[in-house]
């Protein structure tokens, strides 16, 4: 029906560029979609240390407080603890920030960070097409 021709992420961005940005709702499906990438936000994963529960006491507070204090500023948007599904122990965390420059902030004032409780952490932009109204 379409013939062969092949659809890539570059010509659908391509195109998404070239197109005016259109909002589609849906009373029934309560959603909205939008073929603008104007709904950029920034993932911040955390990857912890097996022992997290036990040695996070000393710097939850700092933690905690730093990720309240950016909610407030609007800069920071949600944030806890992941794992496997029914988890007792958290192998990592996942916040989700408005800019990029507030996640590394985040990562660079994190007593987390800063006292071994995060081995591992990436920022990743997530390009929100989909989200409920």
């Amino acid at each position: 029906m379409w013939g062969s021709a092949i659809v890539t992420r570059a010509s659908v961005m391509a195109f998404m560029a070239k197109s005016p940005p259109a909002v589609v709702s849906t009373a029934k499906a309560g959603f909205s979609s939008t073929t603008s990438l104007a709904g950029t936000q920034f993932l911040l994963k955390y990857e912890y240390i097996p022992d997290v529960l036990e040695k996070r006491g000393p710097f939850r507070e700092g933690h905690l407080g730093l990720a309240d204090q950016m909610i407030k500023e609007g800069t920071c948007l949600s944030g806890g603890p992941t794992g496997e599904v029914g988890m007792e122990v958290p192998t990592g965390a996942l916040f989700i920030f408005t800019e990029e420059a507030a996640a590394k902030k985040f990562v660079e004032g994190d007593p987390y960070v800063s006292n071994g409780i995060v081995t591992g952490h990436s920022i990743e932009e997530w390009n929100i097409v989909l989200q409920k109204e």
